[in-house]
């Protein structure tokens, strides 16, 4: 089972997504945090796996929660739900440590499915959203893209970063899932990461992905 924790002021937020969440076999919901600071005050207690967190919130806001919660707890998944659909948020809650970014309108399947992924590590971002942070990134990039990855490198983490599975991105690619495995390998040892959601945030951080 896996560990959820929602994070939101409004209360008819929480229960609604409670009804959602307690419809899936592997999720159980167990705690709810009226803003950041009580979110820290709960982890310790809750041992979430993953924590859904709101943006705008009172005595702290979701930002300041996720960067205190990526330095206190690294092992937590945080996925962004927000009504706030800006380009500047979403760079900055992926910047912080965050593995999704989720607007509140999203259908029950996609908000499943990238609580499943940020809990077994990934980085998944609806295509959507990929896209617009990509264009954000390169908007404000005034150099060159000049990337240390492989082009292959490259088309395995833009992959990676859609929560594609190494054997989805071998059939894509047209290559084995051991050789995904290790452009992977290649592409944290160049990164200095461990895992596919660090890499990925590296990599959007420096508008190496391409849409």
């Amino acid at each position: 089972m896996i560990r959820v924790m929602i994070t939101d002021d409004h209360l008819i937020v929480r229960e609604g997504l409670r009804l959602i969440l307690e419809t899936a076999d592997n999720l159980e919901v167990v705690g709810e945090a009226v803003d950041g600071a009580e979110c820290l005050r709960l982890v310790p207690v809750l041992k979430p796996d993953v924590i859904l967190m709101d943006l705008q919130m009172p005595r702290m806001d979701g930002i300041t929660a996720i960067e205190h919660l990526c330095k206190d707890h690294p092992e937590i998944a945080i996925v962004i739900l927000t009504t706030y659909n800006e380009d500047d948020l979403m760079i900055r809650g992926l910047q912080s440590g965050a593995r999704g970014y989720l607007l509140k309108d999203t259908n029950r399947e996609t908000l499943i499915d990238t609580i499943v992924a940020a809990s077994r590590g990934d980085a998944l971002l609806t295509p959507a959203i990929l896209k617009r942070v990509l264009a954000a990134q390169q908007t404000v990039s005034a150099t060159p893209k000049d990337s240390v990855l492989t082009e292959r490198e490259l088309e395995v983490l833009q992959a990676a970063a859609l929560g594609e599975r190494n054997k989805e991105i071998a059939y894509k690619l047209g290559i084995t899932e051991r050789t995904v495995k290790a452009h992977l390998a290649s592409i944290y040892q160049k990164f200095g990461v461990d895992s596919r959601a660090a890499a990925v945030r590296v990599a959007a951080q420096q508008g190496l992905l391409t849409s």
